[in-house]
């Protein structure tokens, strides 16, 4: 059970600027993120088997159509079904665009406004992504826009926060990082993940009526490398009023507050809604 100071403080601290990264991280940004992404360094690689995990996890359940959201290198796109129609969102088209998978992608958008808004999809997934999204409300609450009552948000995403997570990338990616640069990882890893597991789980009970958390290899999160998420029925009154004040330049729970005050009644059920006490199994 978490109280209505807490939810008022986890929206409020939307959208995040990442920290900014050094000269020389910046410099070989594109070039690491890819290496990581790809496996390509025996370390490296090590990591990429245990995110085997989260694939797994997302792929228990099949659709005609998906969306996906940040799909990176298309790294996911080999465990689904061939003949699945597989749109993604990912703005960073320099990671996917000489993957061999490409051929396989149907719709490629680099932002979920793209999208007609009359499509629906019966799964929208995500995999190591949500924890990068500066404004993830918002990214949230729009794709779950192209749902229906019967489909299905599903998302992989690092125990970020944990004690099990964070000597797992030291020991392994970061140490790495630094055989190859002389820099610390922990700095592209700050600037990177900018969304704690808790806030990602949180924003997805506001977001969703049913929920549910896997995590491995210990269901304990400060045990656990990573964590899968599951969740129906999204609440459109909740997504629609959050998609609403974001588009009036209403940024933060604070500033919705204040433009309330201003506005006219329909206006303050919002803050009532977003103002009482959510609780979420974990």
């Amino acid at each position: 059970m978490f109280n209505k100071n807490r939810i008022h403080e986890l929206l409020s601290s939307y959208p995040r600027k990442r920290p900014p990264l050094t000269a020389m991280h910046e410099k070989l940004y594109i070039q690491e993120y890819k290496r990581n992404r790809e496996g390509d360094v025996k370390i490296n690689n090590l990591a990429q088997k245990l995110e085997i995990w989260m694939h797994h996890q997302i792929t228990k359940h099949q659709s005609e159509n998906l969306l996906e959201l940040g799909a990176g290198t298309l790294n996911h796109l080999e465990y689904e079904n061939p003949d699945t129609v597989y749109d993604i969102v990912e703005p960073f088209t320099e990671l996917f665009q000489n993957s061999s998978q490409l051929d396989h992608v149907d719709g490629a958008y680099s932002s979920l406004e793209e999208i007609p808004k009359d499509k629906k999809y019966s799964r929208i997934i995500s995999i190591a992504a949500l924890e990068h999204m500066t404004n993830l409300p918002l990214e949230v609450a729009m794709s779950a826009t192209h749902m229906d009552n019967s489909s299905l948000f599903q998302a992989g995403i690092p125990s970020e926060g944990g004690f099990l997570w964070w000597l797992g990338w030291r020991c392994t990616t970061g140490v790495s990082y630094w055989l190859r640069n002389g820099l610390d990882y922990g700095i592209l890893m700050r600037h990177e993940h900018v969304n704690k597991a808790w806030e990602i789980i949180t924003i997805i009970n506001y977001f969703f009526e049913n929920v549910k958390i896997k995590r491995f290899p210990t269901p304990i999160h400060n045990l656990s490398f990573y964590t899968y998420i599951e969740a129906t029925r999204p609440n459109v009154d909740r997504i629609e009023r959050v998609i609403e004040f974001a588009k009036k330049g209403v940024t933060s729970i604070y500033d919705l507050v204040a433009f309330s005050n201003s506005a006219p009644p329909a206006i303050s059920p919002l803050v009532s809604l977003i103002s009482r006490s959510y609780s979420y199994s974990d």
